[in-house]
């Protein structure tokens, strides 16, 4: 495992490709014996060098749902990132798209949590219990290094956009919020909308067998954070990851056994 001090230059690194929009080398060819503990060691200090620029973590994204990306990713599990509070927008808004480097948006749920939720033994009845309610989202993602290195050709891997906190860049809700038990949420499908055009399609039933599952496994990961009430999760619909955001007009549709319409939708800003 790599040392705190190389943890923490890897994500200064990280947050000044950020800030500079642009792409960097892999973390992972640099340091080929980086480990999963080490790529979520260096995201937990890229936390804390945005808390210190006085951000607030307000919840977490869940990624790598669908035994599909995990295969392509080489994992065997989910991968998690912080939500923080410059990070959320809203349906309608307009997003600042210069903030970003490649933003892409995928259709999410997301839970937003009236009570704690701790590990290490949570089970999706604690996140039923724990949740105020669920809300539609579009997350944005964005990559602070470079999918494919123009120097040697080889693909990023997993502990990169771990590193990178797990390609997080924004989440954008919208729409009517529900109590998770009012609808079967494994059966809630989604349509992704690019002016007009229909995207990616998906179901929520994809998100490991049901997508209150993510956010119980997130507490016996290993980001070891416990999470508080009013924090934010978003659990995936739609693969593979990626419409590009830098269309004019985005929207998604969301339907429960063919009714219940929960639109969001979010322009450009020009």
């Amino acid at each position: 495992m790599l040392d705190k001090q190389t943890h923490t230059l890897i994500a200064q690194r990280l947050n000044q490709a950020e800030k500079q929009r642009e792409q960097i080398r892999a973390v992972s060819l640099d340091y080929p014996n980086i480990t999963i503990e080490d790529a979520y060691a260096v995201q937990r200090e890229w936390v804390n060098i945005k808390i210190a620029e006085g951000r607030t973590l307000k919840g977490h994204k869940i990624g790598l749902t669908s035994k599909a990306m995990q295969a392509s990713s080489q994992i065997s599990e989910p991968d998690y990132g912080a939500l923080l509070d410059d990070m959320f927008f809203h349906d309608g808004g307009d997003i600042p798209t210069d903030r970003f480097i490649v933003p892409r948006i995928e259709v999410e749920l997301a839970f937003v949590l009236a009570k704690p939720l701790r590990g290490p033994n949570c089970t999706l009845f604690d996140v039923y219990n724990a949740t105020d309610y669920v809300i539609p989202a579009l997350e944005l993602i964005d990559a602070r290094s470079h999918n494919i290195d123009p120097e040697t050709q080889r693909p990023r891997k997993v502990f990169d956009t771990i590193s990178d906190n797990a390609a997080n860049a924004g989440v954008i809700l919208g729409g009517r919020p529900i109590k998770p038990d009012e609808l079967d949420l494994r059966w809630i499908s989604a349509l992704l909308y690019r002016n007009g055009v229909i995207e990616e399609t998906g179901v929520a039933a994809g998100v490991l067998n049901h997508p209150a599952n993510g956010v119980a496994g997130e507490q016996t990961r290993p980001l070891r954070c416990s999470v508080g009430s009013g924090t934010d999760h978003t659990r995936r619909l739609v693969y593979p990851p990626g419409t590009s955001a830098q269309g004019r007009h985005l929207s998604r549709r969301l339907r429960q056994h063919g009714c219940d319409q929960l639109p969001i939708c979010v322009r450009k800003k020009q």
